[in-house]
């Protein structure tokens, strides 16, 4: 049955939104809005392009994103600016043609003049100064050439001469010898100037030949980190106002910080802002005030945590598989400041009692994130499982089952959770089947063993490839409470102890290997929380200051806590006199009578104390609205918007670590060895070569610890030109060598 064409749309046109399309026939372009003829111009006439698709949006005949995301191809950024310059200058200023410029600034004179005065050791500011030449202007001769740093005057530049890029030392001193201007490293002063008095948005990145930049090699993780989404939130999510550090030179600086290790913003200090300034295209870094502040700007007057909600959904349709099971656990970050009376929670790791802020991450079986949900108040996994992860996981999980293949399978679940045995309750695993979700956790307080005669030796499959021999049995079981029961499939593992571990699922329709090797994969994700701690400080703090916690959130009762930690005290003290006692009794044959009768006499005392304060905490309510208590018993939260938004940019960061590990991985043996390198690559040093004319930026970082490495190295930087990577804003084609 042949295609039935759109009412109104001719045959031939691509379609760009429900009304508009274009058709492009006989050296023409025809704009079609229904199937009236709205604009058109000539094949390859840019100027006319612009102007009728500028039209069309003005006119609301078609949205920006539709554009985008047509056939066409247009990036956001020109449709938003063809888009403001119709308003601003009209239609007829896409045809006026550009303004010739007269005699240029830079003449064969002027440049020797100026290379002359590079060689002798002057700076470039007070060279443009003494020449009289814009800073900007003299950058840009010696990038491309025409200026060449030499001790003798008159010099004739060669004709296609590419300069050799500046040394390390020569940037030292010129970064020093700034600071005597605007700041150290502040070698764009003319920029600078004008962003301060509003009359540019943000700084150009423009990269400069450069010799043996400090962590160059950061920008072989670029490819990585936009391919995994760090600038997919821009002008929509994420925007800063004018000034010379913009939104795109933020997000790659804190991508960059996430991947050299830079934990903090207070780790620049220890960083030279000129080199790695180099390695982002600006004349330095900001400061670490200014970075705070941009951050609590971009937080503050952006949508961070739509912007999380849509890596997770592109995340996951990328990898639906593995977005089938979903390991979900809670992280407790320990404030250790006093600022903010925060409430307290267990952390395990340190079997203590702490004030922190629990993040529930949700990973996959590899310990790739998918987003986090962060709580100051929490009645533990199960609430913010089903109260805040569960709708977004139902909404954003590709791949579901449609109803109909639910009501024809009874034992079919839309997706897997995987969790810790804080969840292994009848009454969270019956809410979450009743939304057919299957959970697998291990099973709470097994005291029986099964015969090992049921156990046979199985291949379990590894997730991310790879199986595994293990003894395992299952059984058809129930899950029970005091009123109700929920099937589940119990499956149990024999190791060569003899011990037997126990896990249950509700997804009874799995297979025994897929179950346990999902089961197990589960420390991918305590990996994660150690690795992420180690190398990412995900514990760390961004954003100084606090918010309150709505009054109606309940959180437990000082009072209550007061009378708890009471009667826990008055029971240890019983437990010592009885120890005391019972020494007594045991090394003096019952002779010290009085001894004895005065331990009696104090144990009988404190249990008294005990049975009072038991009354006193049970007529006390444990948990209370926040609102009735005094205001210096409120619990607050910290400022969590600038939190979600590193956050963000560190999953990014860590799944294009990962990306890059996996490129690596089948020239190493091992898979930490292989991070290792990655590590290394990152900080490494490298020259920096663009090449204007042919619009490229070659990398060439320097060699690793070893020749096996540089092979390594050599193979994954080959794979990284292939992609053909052209710089986000600079759009130049990266190329990456080995030094």
């Amino acid at each position: 049955m042949p295609q039935l064409m759109l009412q109104g749309f001719p045959d031939g046109a691509i379609q760009i939104g429900p009304v508009v399309s274009v058709l492009s026939k006989d050296e023409r372009v025809t704009y079609f809005v229904g199937s009236d003829n709205y604009l058109s111009h000539a094949v390859g006439d840019a100027a006319g392009q612009r102007m009728a698709i500028a039209t069309l949006i003005a006119n609301r005949h078609v949205r920006v994103c539709e554009v985008e995301t047509s056939p066409l191809g247009i990036a956001r950024r020109n449709l938003m600016r063809w888009t403001r310059q119709l308003a601003e200058k009209g239609s007829g200023s896409f045809f006026t043609p550009r303004p010739v410029r007269g005699g240029a600034v830079m003449t064969p004179e002027k440049a020797s003049e100026c290379g002359r005065l590079l060689g002798e050791g002057k700076s470039i500011p007070s060279v443009a100064l003494l020449t009289g030449v814009n800073e900007s202007t003299l950058r840009k001769a010696l990038g491309s050439g025409r200026v060449v740093r030499t001790g003798s005057p008159g010099v004739v530049v060669p004709q296609g001469f590419v300069a050799q890029g500046t040394t390390k030392s020569e940037r030292s001193r010129e970064d020093a010898l700034a600071a005597e201007g605007m700041g150290t490293a502040c070698t764009r002063a003319d920029e600078r100037m004008a962003a301060a008095v509003g009359l540019m948005k943000s700084a150009v990145t423009r990269f400069e030949p450069c010799r043996d930049v400090n962590m160059g090699g950061l920008l072989a993780g670029l490819p990585a980190l936009c391919g995994n989404g760090l600038l997919s939130g821009l002008d929509r999510h994420l925007s800063l106002p004018k000034g010379f550090y913009g939104a795109m030179h933020v997000l790659t600086i804190l991508g960059f910080m996430a991947l050299a290790r830079i934990r903090r913003p207070e780790g620049l200090r220890h960083v030279p802002p000129g080199e790695l300034g180099k390695v982002v295209g600006l004349d330095r870094v900001p400061e670490v005030r200014t970075l705070r502040e941009k951050i609590a700007l971009m937080a503050d007057n952006g949508t961070p945590q739509e912007w999380m909600r849509e890596l997770s959904r592109t995340w996951m349709e990328a990898d639906p598989q593995e977005a089938g099971y979903l390991y979900v656990d809670g992280h407790v970050r320990v404030y250790h400041g006093t600022g903010t009376l925060l409430p307290r929670r267990y952390v395990s790791r340190e079997r203590l009692c702490l004030r922190g802020t629990t993040d529930y991450w949700i990973n996959d079986a590899l310990g790739r994130p998918f987003f986090v949900v962060s709580k100051a108040v929490t009645d533990g996994l199960a609430s913010t499982l089903l109260e805040e992860i569960v709708p977004e996981l139902l909404a954003n999980v590709p791949s579901q089952p449609t109803q109909a293949q639910l009501d024809a399978d009874p034992l079919l679940p839309r997706f897997v959770i995987v969790f810790d045995r804080e969840g292994s309750t009848h009454s969270l695993l019956s809410k979450l089947w009743e939304q057919r979700i299957g959970a697998i956790t291990y099973r709470k307080a097994v005291n029986d063993e099964w015969p090992e005669s049921e156990f046979a030796e199985t291949e379990v499959p590894v997730p991310g490839g790879g199986v595994t021999r293990q003894q395992l049995a299952s059984r058809q079981t129930m899950l029970s409470t005091l009123s109700a029961a929920i099937p589940v499939l119990e499956i149990r593992c024999l190791t060569q102890t003899g011990h037997q571990t126990a896990i249950i699922t509700t997804a009874r329709g799995l297979q025994n290997p897929v179950v346990a090797g999902r089961m197990f994969s589960r420390w991918c994700q305590e990996n994660f929380f150690k690795y992420m701690m180690q190398h990412y400080d995900i514990d760390g703090l961004v954003q100084y200051g606090d918010e309150e916690i709505p009054g109606t959130v309940e959180v437990v009762n000082p009072a209550w806590r007061a009378f708890d930690k009471a009667v826990t005290d008055k029971r240890r003290s019983i437990r010592k006199l009885h120890a005391k006692l019972g020494a007594a009794t045991l090394h003096h044959g019952g002779g010290d009578i009085q001894l004895q009768a005065e331990t009696l006499q104090d144990i009988q005392r404190l249990e008294a104390d005990t049975a009072d304060l038991r009354i006193k905490r049970r007529a006390t309510p444990r948990k209370v609205p926040i609102a009735s208590l005094p205001q210096d018993q409120r619990p607050r939260q910290l400022a969590p918007l600038g939190k979600m938004l590193t956050d963000t940019v560190k999953m990014i960061a860590y799944r294009a670590e990962t990306a890059l590990v996996g490129l690596l991985r089948p020239h190493l043996a091992k898979e930490d060895e292989a991070r290792a390198l990655i590590r290394e690559l990152f900080v490494s040093a490298a020259d920096i070569e663009p090449d204007e004319r042919e619009n490229t930026l070659t990398i060439r970082i320097h060699r690793m610890a070893c020749p096996a490495h540089d092979k390594a190295i050599g193979t994954l930087l080959a794979e990284l030109t292939q992609l053909n990577f052209l710089h986000p804003e600079t759009h130049a084609r990266l190329i990456y060598q080995l030094a």
